[in-house]
Protein backbone atom coordinates (compact mmCIF):
# COMPACT_ATOMS: atom_id res chain seq x y z
CA UNK A 1 0.00 0.00 0.00
CA UNK A 2 1.11 3.69 -0.49
CA UNK A 3 0.67 6.63 1.67
CA UNK A 4 -0.69 9.48 -0.40
CA UNK A 5 -3.77 9.08 1.54
CA UNK A 6 -5.46 12.31 2.54
CA UNK A 7 -8.49 12.60 4.83
CA UNK A 8 -11.41 11.96 2.04
CA UNK A 9 -14.01 14.89 2.26
CA UNK A 10 -16.43 14.38 4.76
CA UNK A 11 -19.86 12.20 4.09
CA UNK A 12 -22.99 11.93 5.56
CA UNK A 13 -24.86 9.03 5.86
CA UNK A 14 -28.17 10.29 5.51
CA UNK A 15 -31.17 8.59 3.40
CA UNK A 16 -31.97 10.37 -0.03
CA UNK A 17 -35.62 11.90 0.53
CA UNK A 18 -38.16 9.13 -0.26
CA UNK A 19 -36.02 6.11 -0.30
CA UNK A 20 -37.27 2.98 1.64
CA UNK A 21 -34.78 2.24 4.33
CA UNK A 22 -34.83 -0.41 7.10
CA UNK A 23 -30.73 -0.26 7.86
CA UNK A 24 -29.31 2.27 9.89
CA UNK A 25 -26.14 4.47 9.14
CA UNK A 26 -24.03 1.75 11.33
CA UNK A 27 -24.63 -0.88 8.92
CA UNK A 28 -24.31 0.70 6.16
CA UNK A 29 -20.18 2.05 7.58
CA UNK A 30 -20.34 -1.65 8.19
CA UNK A 31 -20.70 -2.31 4.28
CA UNK A 32 -18.91 -0.09 3.07
CA UNK A 33 -15.74 -1.10 5.28
CA UNK A 34 -16.36 -4.81 3.81
CA UNK A 35 -16.59 -3.60 0.72
CA UNK A 36 -13.21 -1.66 0.76
CA UNK A 37 -11.41 -4.64 2.96
CA UNK A 38 -12.70 -6.84 0.21
CA UNK A 39 -10.99 -5.28 -2.46
CA UNK A 40 -7.58 -4.78 -1.17
CA UNK A 41 -7.48 -8.35 0.07
CA UNK A 42 -8.44 -8.96 -3.39
CA UNK A 43 -5.34 -7.56 -4.79
CA UNK A 44 -7.56 -4.76 -7.02
CA UNK A 45 -7.26 -1.64 -4.62
CA UNK A 46 -3.52 -1.27 -3.32
CA UNK A 47 -3.30 2.70 -2.84
CA UNK A 48 -4.29 3.79 0.39
CA UNK A 49 -6.02 7.05 -0.93
CA UNK A 50 -8.64 4.43 -2.88
CA UNK A 51 -9.12 2.29 0.16
CA UNK A 52 -10.21 5.30 2.10
CA UNK A 53 -12.55 6.29 -0.44
CA UNK A 54 -14.63 3.00 -0.28
CA UNK A 55 -14.44 3.27 2.83
CA UNK A 56 -15.82 6.72 3.54
CA UNK A 57 -17.98 7.21 0.33
CA UNK A 58 -21.94 6.06 1.33
CA UNK A 59 -22.50 4.06 -2.26
CA UNK A 60 -26.22 3.65 -0.62
CA UNK A 61 -26.73 7.57 -1.26
CA UNK A 62 -26.10 6.90 -5.05
CA UNK A 63 -28.50 4.25 -5.55
CA UNK A 64 -31.36 5.41 -3.40
CA UNK A 65 -34.17 2.91 -3.40
CA UNK A 66 -31.89 -0.21 -3.55
CA UNK A 67 -30.82 -2.25 -0.30
CA UNK A 68 -28.05 -2.03 1.32
CA UNK A 69 -26.91 -5.04 0.70
CA UNK A 70 -27.27 -4.53 -3.22
CA UNK A 71 -26.12 -1.01 -2.82
CA UNK A 72 -22.60 -2.41 -1.65
CA UNK A 73 -22.62 -5.49 -3.55
CA UNK A 74 -19.58 -6.12 -5.92
CA UNK A 75 -21.84 -6.05 -8.59
CA UNK A 76 -22.78 -3.32 -11.57
CA UNK A 77 -26.38 -1.68 -10.98
CA UNK A 78 -28.27 -0.69 -14.33
CA UNK A 79 -29.95 2.91 -13.79
CA UNK A 80 -30.98 3.93 -16.86
CA UNK A 81 -32.61 2.31 -20.69
CA UNK A 82 -33.22 3.74 -23.98
CA UNK A 83 -36.87 3.55 -25.13
CA UNK A 84 -35.91 0.12 -26.77
CA UNK A 85 -34.78 -1.70 -23.35
CA UNK A 86 -31.24 -0.99 -23.74
CA UNK A 87 -28.85 -0.53 -20.74
CA UNK A 88 -27.49 3.11 -21.22
CA UNK A 89 -25.86 3.85 -18.06
CA UNK A 90 -24.85 2.13 -14.78
CA UNK A 91 -23.26 2.43 -11.57
CA UNK A 92 -20.16 0.47 -12.21
CA UNK A 93 -19.15 -3.06 -10.29
CA UNK A 94 -17.21 -1.36 -7.66
CA UNK A 95 -14.00 -3.73 -8.79
CA UNK A 96 -13.86 -2.18 -11.81
CA UNK A 97 -14.49 1.37 -10.04
CA UNK A 98 -11.20 0.53 -7.90
CA UNK A 99 -9.33 -0.82 -10.93
CA UNK A 100 -9.63 1.76 -12.66
CA UNK A 101 -9.13 4.80 -9.53
CA UNK A 102 -5.48 2.53 -9.24
CA UNK A 103 -4.62 2.80 -12.94
CA UNK A 104 -5.58 6.58 -12.42
CA UNK A 105 -3.25 7.65 -9.71
CA UNK A 106 -5.02 9.96 -7.87
CA UNK A 107 -2.86 12.21 -6.12
CA UNK A 108 -3.82 15.09 -3.21
CA UNK A 109 -4.91 18.34 -5.09
CA UNK A 110 -5.00 17.13 -8.19
CA UNK A 111 -7.95 18.57 -10.89
CA UNK A 112 -9.80 15.99 -12.47
CA UNK A 113 -12.14 15.54 -15.44
CA UNK A 114 -14.61 12.65 -15.65
CA UNK A 115 -16.52 11.94 -18.78
CA UNK A 116 -19.68 9.89 -17.69
CA UNK A 117 -21.34 11.01 -14.35
CA UNK A 118 -23.37 8.39 -13.94
CA UNK A 119 -24.99 8.39 -10.14
CA UNK A 120 -22.07 10.62 -9.20
CA UNK A 121 -20.41 7.87 -7.42
CA UNK A 122 -17.28 7.54 -8.81
CA UNK A 123 -16.87 11.13 -9.04
CA UNK A 124 -17.40 11.22 -5.36
CA UNK A 125 -14.84 8.86 -4.88
CA UNK A 126 -12.71 10.67 -6.84
CA UNK A 127 -13.39 13.88 -4.89
CA UNK A 128 -12.37 12.10 -1.46
CA UNK A 129 -9.04 10.29 -2.99
CA UNK A 130 -8.00 13.81 -3.93
CA UNK A 131 -9.09 15.50 -0.87
CA UNK A 132 -10.62 19.35 0.09
CA UNK A 133 -8.02 20.48 -1.94
CA UNK A 134 -8.60 19.12 -4.86
CA UNK A 135 -11.46 19.31 -7.53
CA UNK A 136 -13.43 16.86 -9.90
CA UNK A 137 -15.29 17.83 -12.75
CA UNK A 138 -17.51 15.25 -14.50
CA UNK A 139 -19.83 15.67 -17.22
CA UNK A 140 -23.01 13.83 -18.64
CA UNK A 141 -25.03 14.05 -22.02
CA UNK A 142 -28.08 13.23 -20.17
CA UNK A 143 -29.54 16.01 -18.27
CA UNK A 144 -32.07 13.84 -15.56
CA UNK A 145 -28.25 12.17 -14.76
CA UNK A 146 -26.83 15.28 -13.99
CA UNK A 147 -30.01 16.65 -12.01
CA UNK A 148 -29.45 12.54 -10.30
CA UNK A 149 -25.42 13.36 -9.68
CA UNK A 150 -25.93 16.30 -8.27
CA UNK A 151 -28.84 15.25 -5.60
CA UNK A 152 -26.39 12.31 -5.05
CA UNK A 153 -23.39 14.24 -4.34
CA UNK A 154 -25.40 16.30 -2.10
CA UNK A 155 -26.77 13.92 0.45
CA UNK A 156 -23.57 12.59 0.75
CA UNK A 157 -22.06 16.30 1.42
CA UNK A 158 -19.63 16.24 -1.46
CA UNK A 159 -18.75 19.67 -1.94
CA UNK A 160 -15.49 19.47 -4.38
CA UNK A 161 -17.09 17.81 -7.51
CA UNK A 162 -19.36 20.09 -10.44
CA UNK A 163 -21.50 18.31 -12.60
CA UNK A 164 -22.54 19.39 -16.02
CA UNK A 165 -24.84 18.27 -19.27
CA UNK A 166 -22.35 18.50 -21.84
CA UNK A 167 -20.95 15.92 -24.75
CA UNK A 168 -18.33 14.03 -23.49
CA UNK A 169 -16.19 13.60 -26.24
CA UNK A 170 -15.67 17.44 -26.29
CA UNK A 171 -14.14 17.74 -22.53
CA UNK A 172 -14.39 21.11 -20.72
CA UNK A 173 -12.10 23.32 -22.12
CA UNK A 174 -13.03 26.35 -20.09
CA UNK A 175 -11.13 24.96 -16.95
CA UNK A 176 -8.47 22.82 -18.81
CA UNK A 177 -5.93 21.78 -18.22
CA UNK A 178 -6.72 18.85 -15.68
CA UNK A 179 -3.91 16.64 -13.93
CA UNK A 180 -6.23 13.37 -14.70
CA UNK A 181 -8.67 12.70 -17.08
CA UNK A 182 -10.91 9.56 -16.83
CA UNK A 183 -13.66 7.85 -19.09
CA UNK A 184 -16.30 6.09 -17.59
CA UNK A 185 -17.81 5.24 -21.24
CA UNK A 186 -16.44 3.11 -23.65
CA UNK A 187 -14.92 4.72 -26.76
CA UNK A 188 -14.03 3.52 -30.28
CA UNK A 189 -11.58 6.55 -30.72
CA UNK A 190 -10.12 8.67 -28.24
CA UNK A 191 -11.17 12.41 -28.36
CA UNK A 192 -8.30 14.64 -29.20
CA UNK A 193 -9.75 17.28 -26.59
CA UNK A 194 -9.03 14.30 -24.05
CA UNK A 195 -5.55 14.60 -24.64
CA UNK A 196 -5.08 18.54 -25.39
CA UNK A 197 -6.85 19.21 -22.34
CA UNK A 198 -4.50 17.69 -19.76
CA UNK A 199 -1.63 19.15 -18.19
CA UNK A 200 1.82 18.47 -18.80
CA UNK A 201 2.52 14.95 -17.04
CA UNK A 202 -1.27 14.14 -17.17
CA UNK A 203 -2.84 11.21 -17.09
CA UNK A 204 -5.43 9.71 -19.33
CA UNK A 205 -7.42 6.96 -18.27
CA UNK A 206 -10.19 5.25 -20.09
CA UNK A 207 -11.73 2.08 -21.54
CA UNK A 208 -11.34 1.50 -25.66
CA UNK A 209 -13.06 -0.78 -27.72
CA UNK A 210 -10.21 -1.76 -29.78
CA UNK A 211 -11.61 -4.15 -32.44
CA UNK A 212 -14.86 -5.71 -32.25
CA UNK A 213 -15.59 -6.97 -29.04
CA UNK A 214 -12.02 -6.46 -27.73
CA UNK A 215 -11.96 -3.64 -25.10
CA UNK A 216 -9.21 -2.41 -22.42
CA UNK A 217 -9.33 0.17 -20.41
CA UNK A 218 -6.03 2.22 -20.53
CA UNK A 219 -3.89 4.53 -18.97
CA UNK A 220 -1.85 7.10 -20.88
CA UNK A 221 0.50 9.57 -20.58
CA UNK A 222 2.64 11.92 -22.57
CA UNK A 223 5.71 10.33 -24.52
CA UNK A 224 8.53 12.21 -27.19
CA UNK A 225 5.39 12.06 -29.91
CA UNK A 226 3.03 10.18 -28.85
CA UNK A 227 0.51 8.75 -25.73
CA UNK A 228 1.79 5.59 -24.49
CA UNK A 229 0.15 3.22 -22.21
CA UNK A 230 1.59 3.18 -19.07
CA UNK A 231 -0.93 0.02 -18.07
CA UNK A 232 -4.14 -1.89 -19.28
CA UNK A 233 -6.78 -3.84 -17.71
CA UNK A 234 -9.87 -5.90 -19.91
CA UNK A 235 -13.34 -3.75 -19.23
CA UNK A 236 -15.83 -2.92 -21.30
CA UNK A 237 -18.20 -0.55 -20.70
CA UNK A 238 -21.25 1.13 -21.99
CA UNK A 239 -20.83 2.89 -25.52
CA UNK A 240 -20.00 6.77 -25.27
CA UNK A 241 -23.43 8.79 -26.70
CA UNK A 242 -22.92 11.50 -28.96
CA UNK A 243 -20.73 12.94 -31.52
CA UNK A 244 -18.62 9.63 -30.51
CA UNK A 245 -21.37 7.54 -30.50
CA UNK A 246 -20.43 3.59 -30.79
CA UNK A 247 -23.16 2.02 -30.79
CA UNK A 248 -24.09 -1.66 -30.33
CA UNK A 249 -25.99 -3.95 -32.98
CA UNK A 250 -27.68 -7.22 -31.49
CA UNK A 251 -28.09 -9.90 -33.75
CA UNK A 252 -30.54 -12.78 -32.87
CA UNK A 253 -29.32 -15.90 -34.71
CA UNK A 254 -32.06 -18.32 -33.71
CA UNK A 255 -35.13 -15.97 -33.74
CA UNK A 256 -36.05 -17.24 -30.53
CA UNK A 257 -33.10 -14.28 -28.44
CA UNK A 258 -31.57 -18.19 -27.53
CA UNK A 259 -28.27 -17.27 -29.25
CA UNK A 260 -27.50 -13.50 -30.31
CA UNK A 261 -24.15 -11.57 -31.49
CA UNK A 262 -23.34 -8.31 -30.13
CA UNK A 263 -22.17 -6.77 -33.47
CA UNK A 264 -20.16 -3.10 -33.71
CA UNK A 265 -19.91 -0.75 -36.54
CA UNK A 266 -16.44 -2.14 -37.53
CA UNK A 267 -18.52 -5.80 -37.88
CA UNK A 268 -20.54 -4.49 -40.18
CA UNK A 269 -19.46 -5.49 -43.36
CA UNK A 270 -18.68 -9.25 -42.36
CA UNK A 271 -21.76 -9.68 -40.73
CA UNK A 272 -25.50 -10.01 -42.33
CA UNK A 273 -28.71 -10.94 -40.99
CA UNK A 274 -30.10 -12.17 -43.94
CA UNK A 275 -27.03 -14.90 -44.65
CA UNK A 276 -26.62 -15.38 -40.82
CA UNK A 277 -30.38 -16.65 -40.22
CA UNK A 278 -30.46 -20.23 -39.16
CA UNK A 279 -27.00 -20.62 -39.57
CA UNK A 280 -26.80 -22.68 -36.46
CA UNK A 281 -29.09 -25.33 -38.03
CA UNK A 282 -26.68 -26.24 -40.09
CA UNK A 283 -24.11 -28.78 -39.80
CA UNK A 284 -20.85 -28.28 -37.42
CA UNK A 285 -17.75 -28.70 -38.17
CA UNK A 286 -14.86 -28.90 -35.34
CA UNK A 287 -11.19 -27.36 -35.67
CA UNK A 288 -9.23 -28.09 -32.63
CA UNK A 289 -5.74 -25.82 -31.91
CA UNK A 290 -3.22 -28.15 -29.81
CA UNK A 291 -3.35 -24.95 -27.84
CA UNK A 292 -4.31 -25.25 -24.25
CA UNK A 293 -5.24 -22.75 -21.39
CA UNK A 294 -5.56 -23.45 -17.49
CA UNK A 295 -7.89 -23.83 -15.47
CA UNK A 296 -9.09 -19.60 -14.59
CA UNK A 297 -6.56 -18.58 -17.05
CA UNK A 298 -8.18 -15.08 -18.97
CA UNK A 299 -8.46 -15.61 -23.09
CA UNK A 300 -8.28 -11.36 -22.66
CA UNK A 301 -4.65 -11.83 -24.65
CA UNK A 302 -6.35 -13.86 -27.37
CA UNK A 303 -8.94 -12.66 -27.50
CA UNK A 304 -7.27 -9.29 -28.54
CA UNK A 305 -4.97 -10.64 -30.62
CA UNK A 306 -8.00 -12.75 -33.32
CA UNK A 307 -9.77 -9.17 -33.65
CA UNK A 308 -6.88 -7.61 -34.75
CA UNK A 309 -5.68 -9.80 -36.85
CA UNK A 310 -9.23 -11.68 -38.73
CA UNK A 311 -10.59 -10.15 -41.07
CA UNK A 312 -14.08 -9.48 -38.81
CA UNK A 313 -12.93 -9.28 -35.34
CA UNK A 314 -14.23 -11.12 -32.50
CA UNK A 315 -18.03 -10.25 -31.50
CA UNK A 316 -19.64 -11.99 -28.13
CA UNK A 317 -22.14 -14.47 -28.86
CA UNK A 318 -24.32 -14.75 -25.93
CA UNK A 319 -25.98 -18.53 -25.53
CA UNK A 320 -29.56 -18.86 -23.26
CA UNK A 321 -29.03 -22.19 -21.14
CA UNK A 322 -31.76 -23.66 -23.31
CA UNK A 323 -29.46 -23.54 -26.58
CA UNK A 324 -26.25 -25.07 -24.56
CA UNK A 325 -28.81 -27.59 -23.53
CA UNK A 326 -29.98 -29.14 -26.79
CA UNK A 327 -26.39 -28.74 -28.47
CA UNK A 328 -27.31 -26.05 -30.64
CA UNK A 329 -24.40 -24.61 -29.38
CA UNK A 330 -20.87 -24.98 -27.23
CA UNK A 331 -19.97 -22.20 -26.13
CA UNK A 332 -16.51 -21.38 -24.62
CA UNK A 333 -17.97 -20.21 -20.94
CA UNK A 334 -21.58 -21.00 -20.24
CA UNK A 335 -23.69 -18.51 -21.70
CA UNK A 336 -21.13 -17.07 -23.69
CA UNK A 337 -18.47 -17.52 -26.62
CA UNK A 338 -16.48 -14.82 -28.84
CA UNK A 339 -17.46 -15.52 -32.48
CA UNK A 340 -16.86 -14.15 -35.95
CA UNK A 341 -18.99 -14.20 -39.59
CA UNK A 342 -18.36 -13.90 -42.73
CA UNK A 343 -20.60 -11.89 -45.02
CA UNK A 344 -21.74 -15.27 -46.80
CA UNK A 345 -23.29 -16.41 -43.80
CA UNK A 346 -20.03 -18.68 -42.28
CA UNK A 347 -20.21 -18.52 -38.80
CA UNK A 348 -17.26 -19.23 -36.37
CA UNK A 349 -16.96 -19.72 -32.60
CA UNK A 350 -14.41 -20.28 -29.64
CA UNK A 351 -14.87 -23.56 -27.60
CA UNK A 352 -13.02 -25.84 -25.32
CA UNK A 353 -12.69 -29.62 -24.15
CA UNK A 354 -11.00 -31.18 -21.54
CA UNK A 355 -6.99 -32.01 -22.39
CA UNK A 356 -4.32 -33.99 -20.80
CA UNK A 357 -3.22 -32.16 -17.04
CA UNK A 358 0.13 -30.13 -17.09
CA UNK A 359 2.81 -31.74 -15.78
CA UNK A 360 2.47 -30.62 -12.39
CA UNK A 361 -1.54 -31.79 -12.53
CA UNK A 362 -3.13 -28.75 -13.03
CA UNK A 363 -6.69 -28.82 -15.19
CA UNK A 364 -6.31 -27.78 -19.10
CA UNK A 365 -8.25 -27.36 -21.91
CA UNK A 366 -7.96 -27.31 -25.69
CA UNK A 367 -9.02 -24.15 -27.44
CA UNK A 368 -11.28 -25.31 -30.81
CA UNK A 369 -13.39 -23.65 -33.26
CA UNK A 370 -16.85 -24.58 -34.27
CA UNK A 371 -17.87 -23.14 -37.60
CA UNK A 372 -21.44 -23.36 -39.04
CA UNK A 373 -22.46 -22.48 -42.53
CA UNK A 374 -21.45 -23.54 -46.36
CA UNK A 375 -18.08 -22.03 -45.87
CA UNK A 376 -17.86 -22.76 -41.69
CA UNK A 377 -15.05 -25.26 -41.87
CA UNK A 378 -12.61 -22.82 -43.83
CA UNK A 379 -13.98 -20.12 -42.09
CA UNK A 380 -13.13 -22.11 -38.36
CA UNK A 381 -9.71 -23.39 -39.60
CA UNK A 382 -8.64 -19.20 -40.52
CA UNK A 383 -9.73 -18.74 -36.99
CA UNK A 384 -7.28 -21.97 -35.68
CA UNK A 385 -4.51 -20.62 -37.33
CA UNK A 386 -4.73 -17.27 -36.05
CA UNK A 387 -4.87 -19.23 -32.64
CA UNK A 388 -1.58 -21.18 -33.02
CA UNK A 389 0.13 -18.68 -34.79
CA UNK A 390 -0.46 -15.98 -31.24
CA UNK A 391 0.21 -19.31 -28.90
CA UNK A 392 3.83 -19.94 -31.36
CA UNK A 393 4.59 -16.11 -31.26
CA UNK A 394 2.04 -13.74 -29.23
CA UNK A 395 1.58 -15.19 -25.94
CA UNK A 396 3.91 -14.79 -24.01
CA UNK A 397 4.94 -10.80 -25.49
CA UNK A 398 4.38 -7.60 -23.82
CA UNK A 399 1.09 -5.41 -25.53
CA UNK A 400 1.54 -1.88 -25.65
CA UNK A 401 -0.81 0.56 -26.75
CA UNK A 402 0.27 4.34 -28.73
CA UNK A 403 -1.55 7.02 -30.13
CA UNK A 404 0.81 8.84 -32.45
CA UNK A 405 1.33 12.48 -33.12
CA UNK A 406 1.62 12.12 -36.67
CA UNK A 407 -0.20 9.62 -39.22
CA UNK A 408 1.73 6.10 -38.26
CA UNK A 409 2.86 3.74 -41.30
CA UNK A 410 0.92 0.37 -42.71
CA UNK A 411 1.33 -2.63 -40.48
CA UNK A 412 4.16 -4.58 -41.82
CA UNK A 413 4.16 -7.50 -39.55
CA UNK A 414 1.89 -9.39 -37.21
CA UNK A 415 3.34 -7.89 -34.25
CA UNK A 416 2.26 -4.50 -34.99
CA UNK A 417 -1.24 -3.52 -35.49
CA UNK A 418 -2.58 -0.04 -36.67
CA UNK A 419 -6.08 0.64 -35.88
CA UNK A 420 -7.23 3.25 -38.22
CA UNK A 421 -9.19 6.11 -36.47
CA UNK A 422 -10.41 9.35 -38.14
CA UNK A 423 -7.75 11.20 -35.84
CA UNK A 424 -6.74 8.93 -33.40
CA UNK A 425 -5.20 6.21 -35.01
CA UNK A 426 -4.43 3.81 -32.01
CA UNK A 427 -1.25 1.25 -32.77
CA UNK A 428 -0.92 -2.13 -31.00
CA UNK A 429 2.71 -3.73 -30.57
CA UNK A 430 3.05 -6.99 -29.08
CA UNK A 431 6.86 -6.47 -27.90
Amino acid sequence: MTNTARQPTPTRDTATAGAPTTNGPSDAVELRGALAARLVADGIVRDDAVEAAFAQVPRHLFLPGLPLADAYADAPVYTKHDGAGTRISAASQPRIVAMMLEQLQIRPGQRILELGAGTGYNAALMAAATGPSGHVTTLDIDADLVTGAREHLAAAGVDNVEVLCADGALGHSDIAPYDRVIATVGAFEIPRPWLTQLSPGGRLVAPVRLAGAASRSIAFERDTDSWTSRGSEMAVFMPLRGIGDDARRVLDLTGTGEVTLQTHKDNAHHTDPATLAGVLDTTSADTWTGVHFGSGESFEWLDLWLSCHLPNPLMRMEVAATARDRGLARPIFPTAAMATSTADGALAYLTTRPAEPSPDGARRFEVGVVGHGTHGPDLAEQVATAITTWNDTGRNRTVHFSIPDTPPSPATSADRVVLDRPSSPIIITWE
